[in-house]
């Protein structure tokens, strides 16, 4: 016979992964702590209940009811929490880098060779005027 899910420690695991504690949960459902432990050590819990206590970690009832800590790790990393839930998870708190540091140092050292020719361009244009001076002396 197949276990039975527990969705309360799922319920845990979630909050736990976004990044809040019971009272924090509880403040956004506008319930107690207490209660919120309640629906943490609950087997079952009924669908409109979970779908409150889903939209309040920032996730899908779905999501929920599919919880696995496996799926969790890897939706916290591709940042699939909702932005409240983002905002409060420290995985989420890194910045994405969308571009090649590669390609940037080129651009660096670009720009750097430019402006060394405009500064050699610069310091010839000034030899030729002192030269133009030594002259008329």
């Amino acid at each position: 016979m197949p276990k039975k899910k527990h969705i309360g420690r799922d319920i845990q695991r979630i909050r736990d992964f976004v990044g809040l504690n019971q009272s924090e949960l509880a403040q956004r459902l506008g319930v107690s702590q207490q209660s919120v432990s309640h629906y943490e050590q609950s087997e079952e819990i009924d669908d409109a209940q979970l779908d409150k206590i889903a939209k309040a970690l920032g996730v899908t009832s779905e999501f929920v009811r599919n919880f696995k800590d496996e799926t969790a790790v890897y939706n916290t990393q591709n940042n699939t929490f909702s932005d409240t839930a983002q905002n409060n998870n420290p995985i989420n708190q890194a910045q994405i880098v969308n571009f090649n540091p590669l390609d940037k140092y080129i651009e660096a050292v670009d720009k750097i060779e430019k402006l060394y020719a405009d500064l050699l361009k610069v310091e010839r244009e000034k030899i030729v005027l002192l030269e133009r001076m030594v002259e008329k002396k």
